[in-house]
């Protein structure tokens, strides 16, 4: 019986298969790594606004507190973006004729509030509550970073659930006392021993609750 194939077609598929197996591990890696890169996530990413604000001026060279602006962070779901009249109350007087200011003048002449650009935007099917994360024990800087050390804003995490769910595990890594929850600078002595206390203190669930998918997919 003549051989129909000849034998250096067994060394072919082999090295098909595995050349096949390779190219879809690496697709597989380079798609994990797009999915994470700052493209994706936004993570990183200074978005233009209409007046280039600086959290780093107003918070660590003013000394003003976060809730001053953003003013239902602690008791609604979302933190708020301040009214052009919060702007206003200072600068009727400082900078009262800055042509960058001009955005916010005419905001407040017209009652047009500015649309700024959203930067830490979960998706739709998120449901996050600031107020309950506040009165866990969760700071500022946990989540937005360092904000008094920002001249521009941008999102300081990826915001992705394998991120959220790191702190729903493990969230005697991530709580403060209430009083520090808007020191942005504030850092523990030592976590591994403060944090259990302050689970425990504030009441917050076990792992199997905080990790359900009803708490944050309603």
């Amino acid at each position: 019986m003549s051989q129909i194939f000849h034998p250096s077609t067994n060394t072919i598929a082999k090295v098909s298969i595995f050349g096949a197996v390779f190219i879809l591990a690496a697709l597989g890696y380079v798609t994990v790594q797009i999915n994470r890169s700052s493209y994706v996530t936004g993570e990183g990413v200074v978005l233009r606004q209409p007046v280039p604000f600086s959290h780093d001026h107003h918070t660590a060279a003013l000394g003003i507190d976060c809730r001053y602006c953003h003013t239902s962070v602690e008791e609604s779901a979302f933190a708020g973006i301040p009214p052009t009249a919060t702007c206003m109350n200072c600068h009727k007087l400082i900078w009262n004729d800055s042509p960058m200011l001009e955005p916010v003048r005419a905001s407040y002449r017209t009652g047009q509030p500015i649309e700024w650009n959203r930067v830490n935007d979960l998706p739709d099917f998120v449901y996050f509550n600031h107020s309950i994360h506040v009165a866990k024990g969760v700071g500022c800087a946990t989540c937005h970073g360092r904000v008094d050390e920002m001249p521009l804003i941008y999102q300081a995490v990826s915001l992705q659930m394998e991120w959220c769910l790191e702190c729903h595990r493990n969230p005697e890594k991530y709580v403060r006392p209430k009083n520090q929850v808007f020191n942005m600078a504030w850092k523990a002595e030592d976590q591994a021993t403060l944090g259990p206390q302050l689970v425990a203190e504030y009441g917050i669930p076990g792992e199997r609750e905080m990790t359900s998918c009803s708490v944050c997919h309603r």
